[in-house]
């Protein structure tokens, strides 16, 4: 790690935030969440929003509480997304089969269509993130990142 002082382009002394990866990492999710919101334009499709969708469409029928430990949110925060998605006519939620207490999660037609134009924008995205790394370095880095708190996997 580089204790010297670096700066950034405008000129402000960062000391040893370039050398750590909570910094960098940082630094990239800015630039991806930009590129994100600018690829997805009107959509009002966070990358949580998503990934949440994902989830439900790989996995219908699953619990609001099965999601939350999936995306790693507690419940009440799960509660609100799905109360979003919900109102836009992209979730449903449905007594679930073996406990009617709980909902179940399945994507409306609508939720459908929209995921699948999602996934085609988000692979635009995608691309552009790693137009700088080889395949190998893509995978090398995905697989370095697991590795920071694997018990979130």
């Amino acid at each position: 790690m580089s204790t010297k002082k670096e700066s950034d382009a405008g000129g402000v002394a960062l000391d040893i935030l370039p050398s750590l990866m909570g910094y960098q990492l940082r630094l990239a999710q800015i630039a991806i969440f930009r590129d994100f919101a600018s690829t997805l334009g009107g959509l009002n499709i966070t990358p949580g929003l998503f990934g949440v969708l994902i989830i439900v469409a790989r996995n219908p029928g699953m619990t609001q509480t099965a999601l939350a430990r999936a995306v790693h949110l507690d419940r009440s925060t799960v509660v609100t997304v799905i109360d979003n998605l919900e109102a836009r006519g992209l979730v449903d939620r449905r007594p679930s089969i073996p406990d009617r207490r709980a909902n179940a999660l399945v994507l409306t037609p609508s939720g459908t269509r929209l995921l699948k134009k999602l996934k085609g924008l988000v692979a635009e995205h995608e691309s552009r993130l790693c137009r700088n790394l080889s395949e190998r370095d893509q995978e090398t880095l995905v697989s370095l990142l697991q590795k920071i708190f694997p018990e979130l996997r």
